[in-house]
């Protein structure tokens, strides 16, 4: 049965923005949902099988709250919204889009974009031990990074340490040149980057001499009990049995901790379960600890990496099937 949807934007500039660049918005959204369209003032007129009519209506509402939000539409989030009315979500995007988790040195705005990251920042906030775990471009260490910094700004913890195991790919820091701070750099990199985004290359260099920041290897986190601060244990999947058990046992008084990994990216040798995949099934049900699964949905890189994530998981699930034959 053929339906008609209008949904009214309310001002041109509103609707300038839903509909895109020379309307691509409205050409991905008709597209995918086999609709046909028409602009009638600051009105978008939708058209074609009832299911898929209502679907795109609530697509078209969606990108309205983007907009509203102050936010570019853009393909990746047009996507997402797409497939969230498809299951009857679109609604969720105008919650997501409210809140500001954080703000950039350069006054620029941090929100969540998923619903799945909504859910991590929640359990960030109101847990002790956070566990993100999910592929790569779900914002799982930017975002933990963005709340650790409004934690330090609103005086909740006294220190950031961000940590990471320096297991990537087989290479052993030993064969790496220079002192102990190069070879521990390249690993260390993106949590430098996300910091000195948030606060700033000065501010953050300040902070560094003075020990507010600490980012140090994974084994130096041994012997120590860490109070007063927000830690992050960056690619957490690479980290053995051991080490998690070490690095969770250093919780001090005052702190809160956020662990990230991506269990289908581990660099650990043949043989060694990671300690990121064993945390999960054995905490799992403490209270004040949350694990918080992202997946491809939740991928706020580039559109592409969302299809390169799923074609992996699709092979993986194939394997695994085979491997229990």
């Amino acid at each position: 049965m053929t339906k008609s949807v209008t949904i009214e934007t309310g001002a041109l500039d509103k609707l300038q923005r839903v509909l895109g660049v020379f309307d691509e918005n409205l050409a991905v959204i008709t597209r995918e949902l086999a609709l046909s369209a028409r602009v009638e003032d600051t009105k978008i007129v939708l058209e074609g099988e009832e299911e898929n009519a209502d679907v795109g209506g609530e697509v078209i509402r969606g990108l309205l709250a983007i907009v509203e939000a102050g936010e570019i539409v853009e393909k990746g989030n047009l996507l997402y919204c797409i497939e969230l009315a498809r299951e009857g979500h679109a609604s969720d995007i105008g919650g997501i889009m409210q809140d500001v988790i954080a703000v950039t040195s350069r006054g620029k705005p941090v929100k969540c974009k998923t619903v799945g990251q909504k859910e991590y920042v929640n359990a960030i906030k109101h847990s002790t031990i956070t566990f993100g775990v999910g592929p790569a471009g779900t914002g799982k260490t930017y975002l933990a990074v963005c709340l650790a910094v409004a934690a330090y700004k609103g005086k909740q913890v006294e220190k950031i340490i961000l940590t990471r195991p320096a297991v990537e790919a087989g290479e052993k820091l030993g064969f790496l040149p220079g002192d102990l701070q190069n070879k521990v750099d390249p690993y260390l990199r993106p949590l430098y980057d996300a910091l000195q985004e948030m606060f700033g290359s000065d501010i953050y260099q300040k902070l560094m001499e003075k020990g507010a920041i600490e980012v140090a290897p994974l084994a130096y986190m041994r012997g120590r009990t860490l109070s007063n601060a927000f830690v992050i244990l960056d690619e957490a999947q690479n980290a053995t049995r051991e080490q998690m058990k070490m690095f969770l046992t250093r919780l001090g008084e005052g702190s809160r901790m956020v662990v990230t990994g991506d269990l289908t990216q581990t660099d650990l040798p043949d043989g060694k379960t990671s300690g990121l995949k064993q945390a999960v099934a054995l905490l799992k049900d403490i209270e004040e600890i949350r694990v918080c699964t992202l997946t491809e949905k939740d991928v706020v890189r580039h559109p592409l990496v969302m299809k390169i994530v799923r074609a992996y998981e699709r092979d993986a699930l194939k394997k695994s099937k085979g491997e229990k034959r």
